[in-house]
């Protein structure tokens, strides 16, 4: 893994199938921001990312997730994915991601939107 945003997303699929509250943590500064929506109120800190993480929690197994390293400015990257999951709806997703030289994110925006069904 060469860029830093290839650990971290391999750390947030860790911590998106164990749902474990270390391996969430890992992921962010004790500061950051985490918003699930880009003009939704944002989780911050450890403590508020946790609980809302886990209060939406998926299931271990429950998707798969593929993406691509959209574009980078300095430490802030912009990655495009499909979230398929295995019982319901796939998403496109876009995410910026904000991190500090240690590799963890001060700053998280997800954007997703639900495909089109092909079976419609």
């Amino acid at each position: 893994m060469s860029e830093p945003i290839e650990k971290w997303v391999a750390l947030y699929r860790r911590a998106w199938e164990s749902n474990d509250p270390d391996d969430i943590r890992a992921l962010f500064t004790e500061d950051a921001s985490y918003r699930t929506e880009p003009f939704a109120e944002p989780w911050d800190g450890h403590l508020e990312i946790v609980e809302g993480w886990l209060d939406a929690q998926d299931d271990p197994g429950a998707a798969t997730f593929e993406w691509r390293i959209a574009g980078q400015d300095q430490l802030t990257y912009f990655v495009e994915g499909v979230t398929d999951y295995r019982d319901g709806p796939i998403y496109s997703n876009l995410w910026v991601v904000k991190l500090v030289p240690d590799g963890r994110a001060e700053e998280f925006t997800e954007w997703w939107m639900e495909q089109e069904s092909s079976q419609d």
